[in-house]
Parts: C-alpha cells; sequence; structure tokens
C-alpha cells in the first residue's frame, strides 16, 4: 500500500491513512487484495483484517518487512489473508497485480491464513518466511524474483498504487491531490470512476454470490464460480461506458463510409468483399449462422458458461465496438442458466474459437439449441421464452465481435489448472500411500536434498510426501534396519522430482491464462484514438501449447502412479505382501485387473499426450493457413486429467490395501484417515469383490476437495 512517502502524502491530503480512506469509501471487503502493501500501522492492519482483505506484502529489503509492517504474521492474526511479494523496488508489472488478486481469491476458497511456500506469489526473503512461522524458506534470498513475474508487461505502473479484486477491481494511486490522480508522468487525469454495484459496502461484504465484469481483468476464481458455482454476474457500469465509448466510434466510421473489415467487408477469404450499409446488419446475422457449424456430442455445461463469461470479459473491456446491451444479453443467459448448446468439435483455436462462440451467439437470436437441465437438446426460442428473454438483433461488428476470440480454450485451460492443481497434490498423498505400504524410505523426502535442486514444484512435492509420512509406526519399523534395501525404485524416490516437474509446468500454463485474462483477442479492434486495426491476438498458440505441455506433464503423473501400484501387486518386489494384495491369492485376484486397467488408462494418456498444436489444417481458401488447435488441445488436456484422476483412484485403493495388509503396525495420521474413508466402501482385504463401484468410489474421494481438507486436518497443508 505504497511507500512511507505515499502513506504520509495521504494523510497529509486527506487526513486519513491509506487503509481509512479505502474503509471510509466502502472498498475494503473480502473482495478487496491489497498489492504492495509495504506500510501499514496497527490500526491498518486491524482495519483490513476485519474486512477479511487479502494483503500482498511486496518487501524491497528485510528492514521494511520488519520495520515498516511489523511483523507479517500479525497481518494473519488480523484476519487477512496474506503473501510475501517480489522484490520490487519502484517500478511493477501490472501482470504481477493479477497474480497478487487471482492468488489470493483462490487460496481465499482454500484456507484462511497460512499458506505453504510454493503458493506465494514471488519470491519473498528468507526472513519473510521465516516470520510467517515458515522454516523451509530453502534457497530463497533477499532480491530473488520468482519465475511467476519475471515477465514484464506494459503499461508499467508505480509501486504506490493499489490494485483492489472482485467487485471494485480499480487502480488508486495513494498521495495524489483530491480528486485527482496520476499517470506514470505524473500527468493529473480525473479521478477513475468507481464500478456501479447494486448493493451498499456492508451487503457487499457479506454478499460473494456476484461477479462484477469491469475494464479490468477476470480473476480465474471469477470465472471458476460462475462456471461452476453458478455465481451471478453483473456489468460495472465502467464496463457499459468503455463498450458504448468504442460503439461510437464503429458508428462514425458506418457513417464516415470508410471500408472496415467486418464492419462494411466480409469474412475470412471473402474480406475484399464491399457489403452495403443496408445489408451490414444481415451480414452480422449470416454470419452467425453459417459459422454455428459445429458437430459432436455437447461441451460439459460448465465449459459453455466459462466460455459465455470470458467473452463478456473481452466486450467489457471496451475494444470490440459492440453496444452494451450485447454483453448483458450474454449475462442475462448466464443468470437464467440458459446454457447454449455448443457442439464438441468446429474449432481450430484460430481465429479464436468462431464455432462454439457463434453457437452461443446463435441462441441470443432466439435461434439454435440449448443444454436442457437432463441433458436434452430443446430449441432456443422455448428456452428464451421460458426465461422470460427476448432475442436481440445485431447491428455492424457485432456478429464478429461475438466469435472471434480464445474464450473457449482460454474457459477450458482454467478449468483444468484449477483441476489439476488439486490433482497434484493428491498424487503426493496417493505416493506416500503407496510408499509406506512397501516400506520405502522417507530419506529421499528431507528437505535439504531439494534444496540442492531448487525446482520450486520438487521441493512442494518432497514437502508434501514427507509430511504425510510423519508419525507412521510403518515407517518406524523399518527406519533403522541396515538390511532394508538401500534405495527405492524410481517410481518412489523419484515421485517429487516428476511431480514437482508437473507442478512447474502448471506454474507456468498459469502464467499463460493470467496473461491471457489480461488480453484483448477480438479481431479487428477498437482503439481510444478512433482507428479499427486488424490483429492477430485471436490465434490460439500461446493457450494451445500451454495445454499441450500441461498433458504430458500429466500424462507422467498417471504414469509413474500405475508404476507404483505394478509394485505393490508384485509378490517379487512388494516386500512380503501377497499377490496382487489379497490374502487368498489362487481363487482370489485381488487387484490384478484393477491394474490392467489402470495400465489401459496411461496408454490412452500416452496418445493424449501427442501435442495437438503442432497439426495445423490451413483454411478459408488459404487465407487462414496456419491454426492453433489450441481448442483440441485444452479438451484433450481434460481428458488427460479425468483419466489421470481414475489412476490415482487405482493407486488409493492398492496403497489403502496393502497398509491394510500392514496391520498390526499403523500408518501416519494422514494415511489412517484414508485407510478409514476407503474400508467403509471396500472393507478389508479379504474375498474378491465387484471393483468397478469400489473404483468409483475411489474416484469420487480423489476428487473432493473435502477428502483432501480432511487429511490434511492430520497432517497439516498439503502444497
Amino acid at each position: 500500500m505504497g511507500a512511507s512517502a505515499s502513506y504520509e502524502a495521504c494523510v497529509g491530503a486527506h487526513g486519513l491513512t491509506p487503509t481509512a480512506l479505502l474503509a471510509q469509501a466502502g472498498l475494503l471487503g473480502p473482495f478487496t487484495t491489497v498489492v504492495h502493501a509495504t506500510h501499514l500501522d496497527a490500526a491498518g492492519v486491524r482495519t483490513l483484517g476485519a474486512a477479511g482483505c487479502g494483503v500482498c506484502v511486496c518487501p524491497t529489503t528485510e528492514r521494511e518487512l520488519a520495520d515498516g509492517i511489523g511483523p507479517a504474521r500479525a497481518v494473519v492474526d488480523a484476519g487477512a489473508v496474506l503473501s510475501l511479494g517480489s522484490h520490487s523496488h519502484a517500478v511493477v508489472d501490472l501482470f504481477e497485480e493479477a497474480r497478487a488478486v487471482e492468488l489470493h481469491e483462490r487460496l481465499r476458497t482454500q484456507q484462511r491464513g497460512h499458506f505453504g511456500p510454493g503458493a506465494l506469489l514471488g519470491a519473498a526473503t528468507v526472513a519473510g518466511h521465516r516470520s510467517l512461522g515458515w522454516p523451509d524458506a530453502g534457497e530463497l534470498r533477499p532480491g530473488a524474483r520468482a519465475d511467476l513475474v519475471t515477465v514484464s508487461l506494459r503499461p508499467r505502473v508505480h509501486a504506490n498504487q493499489l490494485a483492489l479484486g472482485g467487485g471494485g477491481r480499480l487502480a488508486v494511486e495513494l498521495g495524489a491531490a483530491p480528486g485527482a490522480r496520476r499517470t506514470d508522468r505524473g500527468r493529473a487525469r480525473p479521478p477513475a470512476r468507481r464500478p456501479h454495484h447494486p448493493l451498499g459496502p456492508e451487503q457487499r461484504r457479506r454478499s460473494m454470490s456476484t461477479v462484477y465484469v469491469t475494464p479490468r481483468v477476470v480473476s480465474p476464481a471469477e470465472v471458476l464460480a460462475v462456471a461452476r458455482q453458478s455465481q451471478r454476474v453483473e456489468l460495472a457500469d465502467s464496463a457499459v461506458a468503455a463498450m458504448a465509448a468504442s460503439r461510437a466510434i464503429v458508428d462514425a466510421i458506418e457513417r464516415d463510409g470508410r471500408p472496415v473489415y467486418g464492419v462494411s467487408t466480409g469474412f475470412g477469404a471473402l474480406a475484399s468483399t464491399p457489403i452495403e450499409p443496408q445489408r451490414r446488419a444481415e451480414l452480422q446475422h449470416a454470419l452467425i449462422r453459417s459459422h454455428a457449424a459445429g458437430i459432436g456430442a455437447p461441451m460439459p455445461r460448465e465449459v459453455v458458461r466459462a466460455m459465455m463469461l470470458l467473452r463478456v470479459r473481452s466486450l467489457a473491456l471496451g475494444h470490440s465496438g459492440v453496444r452494451p446491451q450485447v454483453a448483458a444479453a450474454l449475462v442475462e443467459l448466464l443468470n437464467h442458466d440458459v446454457t447454449p448448446w455448443v457442439p464438441e468439435h468446429g474449432s481450430l483455436g484460430a481465429s479464436g474459437d468462431l464455432a462454439p462462440l457463434a453457437h452461443c451467439a446463435l441462441v441470443l437470436l432466439g435461434e439454435g439449441w440449448v443444454l436442457g437441465k437432463d441433458g436434452d437438446r430443446q430449441p432456443a426460442s422455448d428456452a428464451l421464452a421460458q426465461a422470460g428473454l427476448a432475442p436481440i438483433a445485431l447491428a455492424a461488428k457485432e456478429g464478429l465481435a461475438l466469435i472471434n476470440g480464445t474464450d473457449g480454450m482460454l474457459g477450458m485451460l482454467l478449468l483444468a489448472l484449477d483441476d489439476a492443481r488439486h490433482l497434484l497434490a493428491m498424487a503426493d498423498v496417493t505416493a506416500a500411500l503407496s510408499i509406506e505400504a512397501m516400506l520405502g524410505s522417507i530419506g529421499p523426502f528431507q528437505p535439504e536434498l531439494h534444496a540442492i535442486r531448487p525446482h520450486p514444484g520438487q521441493a512442494a512435492s518432497a514437502a508434501n510426501i514427507h509430511r504425510l509420512l510423519q508419525r507412521s509406526a510403518i515407517m518406524d519399523s523399518h527406519r533403522n534396519d541396515v538390511t532394508h534395501a538401500v534405495q527405492d525404485a524410481y517410481s518412489m524416490r523419484c515421485a517429487p522430482q516428476v511431480a514437482g516437474a508437473a507442478r512447474d509446468t502448471l506454474d507456468h500454463a498459469n502464467i499463460v491464462a493470467a496473461r491471457e485474462l489480461l488480453s484483448v483477442v477480438d479481431n479487428p479492434v477498437v482503439l481510444t484514438d478512433g482507428r479499427v486495426e486488424s490483429t492477430g491476438n485471436f490465434h490460439g498458440a500461446p493457450l494451445g501449447f500451454a495445454a499441450d505441455f500441461l498433458a504430458i506433464a500429466a500424462a507422467e503423473v498417471g504414469a509413474i502412479s500405475e508404476r507404483r501400484v505394478d509394485r505393490l501387486l508384485d509378490v517379487t518386489r512388494s516386500r512380503d505382501l501377497p499377490p496382487f494384495l489379497t490374502p487368498d491369492p489362487g481363487v482370489n485376484s485381488g487387484l490384478m485387473i484393477a491394474q490392467y486397467t489402470a495400465a489401459g488408462i496411461v496408454a490412452e494418456n500416452r496418445r493424449l499426450a501427442a501435442p495437438a498444436s503442432v497439426d495445423s489444417v490451413p483454411t478459408s481458401g488459404m487465407q487462414e493457413d496456419h491454426v492453433s488447435m489450441g481448442w483440441a488441445a485444452t479438451r484433450k488436456l481434460r481428458t488427460v486429467l479425468d483419466n489421470l484422476t481414475s489412476l490415482l483412484a487405482v493407486e488409493l485403493l492398492a496403497g489403502v490395501r496393502g497398509i491394510q495388509l500392514r496391520a498390526p503396525m499403523t500408518p501416519a495420521p494422514a494415511a489412517a484417515i484414508a485407510v478409514a474413508e476407503v474400508a467403509a466402501f471396500a472393507g478389508m482385504p479379504g474375498p474378491d469383490l465387484f471393483l468397478a463401484p469400489v473404483l468409483e468410489s475411489a474416484r469420487t474421494l480423489i476428487a473432493e476437495r473435502a477428502f483432501r481438507a480432511r487429511l490434511e486436518s492430520a497432517c497439516g497443508p498439503l502444497d
């Protein structure tokens, strides 16, 4: 929240500290994240904590960390959600601010107060870690920077700016003259207009069920909330104003008769064909109908909802030239739970997701299909009538603006990132169960062994496994046994190196997604100086590459999991466990065929790991002669992650069976919880069971975030 000079200037100008000023304006609440907070007094800490704000401390030196805000633990104890930011003196990136906002909104949904080092935004000082009670600071040094914030984006802002997340996302410079804010070059500008909210400040603090779309970034947490939790969406006044301003430019072009692609011309290979003014609205409707040409099974509801919200976000940036009522019509579909039927095939990822978005836009016209509550296909006209909504008519450029962009790819990537984050933690859980069941060694997971190879994901995974194996009588039984195996197999010993590399790949994909959330991906774009320019920002290569990379990583996490299952079942390698984990082998086959199933899924994931993004096929008369295949890349990533859920379910069952067969020795506390919950549907080792429903129940546990929380209650937070 600014350096000391800004703090003093704010007090001098307003008679209030920055925190008190924001509280008085009604801007503090659970939706708010304070970024670059290097000066907080005790009262400010209490105020932010009482409001449940996120606080991102950005220490420039250890002295400022200690003297500028006092012990960081005080911020946590006050109830604020806190992380430590990067080492940036006078200038920081908008991207860094966006990542801070996303970080807090994500972590706020998981656990308040204490987060592991792997979840931090930027690189904190060692002293910063220790002040929060994190002894495993590793190789972090004062002034070090993390991979998440090394990319420089424009425009840049000074460090004495405040970024607010959630409903009131805007930038405020503390210490400026009353009623004014300053540009980077020091020129005064009119005060930023606050987004309109129908609720008062106190009501907004209690209401977490609405996502407000502004001309700034929409966070991944907000996309997930709308896609998966059906949270309500509203357009902020600032978004309406931005869209109205860009629409005025398009209207002026129409009046002047200037030739502009998509406004007064055809599309794609027909870009040189002029369109008469009286037929330009017809052009937009024809565009939607012709491009709604997908085929196949419908995309899941959560994907379509994410795609629609992201299209609203894109329009709200004010560079698409649409009337505000067009974006508002999409918002009404979301709020009335009208989900367009979007076929799985049709997008090549450039010009963005044309066909999927056209199927969404067609519903706005009262045409096409929607996805019924029971999964059936219904006429859009009937669904709109039942919801009390009326079709809209499109004006010049609006059809093109509704379908040109990467929103489908980005929506699927954001959903996949959330799933992958959880599954990578569960991969550490199942690995720990297998290691414990096979009497593996805890030695390879000691933190000092991972500090000397400072890949952050590896360190986080090793820390998880090390934490999960504590207080285990099974592990203690061979801890000092010199006759025990000197080294475990790679599938056990190298679990953190594989899962950790996947975590680092996930971090890279998160960076790509965060950038895309800041991006204008329409074509053509309407610039504030009145120009309408063609771009290639709709090309999905960044998203396709990221999705392909993450699919490879997730496939390998599943592959190494299956290798541990195979070892558990093999009497020659499982260290005295019975064949196939059945106490009566021969009559009973135990988990033999469960491993077959896992092997088949591993093989499928290897096929799916082949990158889609290298498979461009030219289209549109060679006008669109290189496409990204990003839609296919993100679709198959979701399939790989679904398969990974199944593979971890098999390992969960096998690991639990192995631990049960080690009785009367008792496992680690978290493992004991897993054993009890699996035993509730799988019982104890004995006669063979009908395994399909058992594996389905294990899948449910792996996917369930509450199961992870129950494990964490015994071992502490898993990164």
